[in-house]
């Protein structure tokens, strides 16, 4: 770690045992932390790639080990779309990106996330940072339960969107659980996004500021609230889709960079 970023690191342990104290906030342990200090590729100990075409009818390719859309440099992980027509298998990909996840090296229940990033921004750019369920006690999606730390899509980029889907509550219904915040230069500057998670609530904060917060309802079964199993990490840079692409793509803009600064969970 450079010193940089420890002077920063220190600074925001100290911040953040101040904040504790007044909020009576459980999470002051670093169980897992990753400061993309060290050149090349991403630590496998700590990360997984994800790999080829996957959810949402998006037009991206996953791509594994591939620098182009997945490297560290300058203390910095970027993740980058490009519309580079890899050859796969005997298959053109026109669009390439990546997309990393804790699935099989860090798994955990309660606690807060804080990812401090840069988004891309362009028609089609759908940038995400997430949780989903490691064992799907209660099911496949959206039964076990999945949240939306952040998600951001291009064609409105001062928006920044927080959800949750369980089996009452998902999109599909049409009665999703959700909030959004204003943040005006997302694509410009770094900012944190963050998640408080524990037995009885979800708080979305931006920056150290509270913007949304869910209750566990009173006498909630699995349904409503699934949020009592362990969750793993997920932070990707999607193009196209269902949500992405709603209102066109801008392949001729690529690539797009989604530049993270730092992951760090706490418990």
């Amino acid at each position: 770690m450079n010193r940089l970023k420890l002077i920063s690191l220190l600074a925001i342990v100290c911040l953040s045992g101040l904040n504790v104290s007044a909020q009576q906030s459980r999470f002051t342990h670093l169980v897992f932390a990753d400061e993309f200090d060290t050149p090349g590729l991403p630590d496998t100990s700590r990360w997984e790639y994800e790999k080829g075409h996957l959810r949402n009818h998006e037009l991206q390719y996953y791509t594994e080990k591939r620098p182009e859309n997945v490297s560290i440099s300058d203390g910095v992980l970027h993740l980058t779309a490009r519309a580079d027509s890899l050859l796969v298998d005997g298959r053109v990909e026109p669009i390439t990106s990546g997309s990393l996840k804790t699935r099989n090296t860090f798994n955990f229940k309660y606690g807060r996330i804080d990812v401090r990033a840069k988004l891309p921004k362009c028609l089609g750019t759908w940038a995400a940072i997430w949780l989903m369920p490691t064992s799907k006690k209660y099911g496949g999606w959206p039964a076990s339960g999945e949240i939306d730390i952040m998600e951001h899509v291009g064609y409105e980029p001062e928006r920044i969107n927080y959800a949750i889907h369980t089996m009452s509550n998902n999109h599909m219904k049409k009665n999703g659980k959700g909030s959004n915040a204003f943040c005006a230069d997302a694509h410009e500057n770094f900012h944190v996004y963050s998640l408080e998670w524990d037995e009885n609530s979800l708080t979305w904060l931006l920056d150290g500021r509270k913007r949304f917060i869910l209750k566990r309802p009173e006498n909630a079964t699995w349904e409503e609230w699934p949020f009592d199993e362990e969750f793993y990490l997920i932070i990707n840079n999607a193009f196209g889709g269902g949500w992405g692409g709603a209102k066109g793509v801008a392949p001729d803009e690529l690539p797009q960079d989604y530049i993270i600064d730092y992951v760090r969970i706490y418990q």
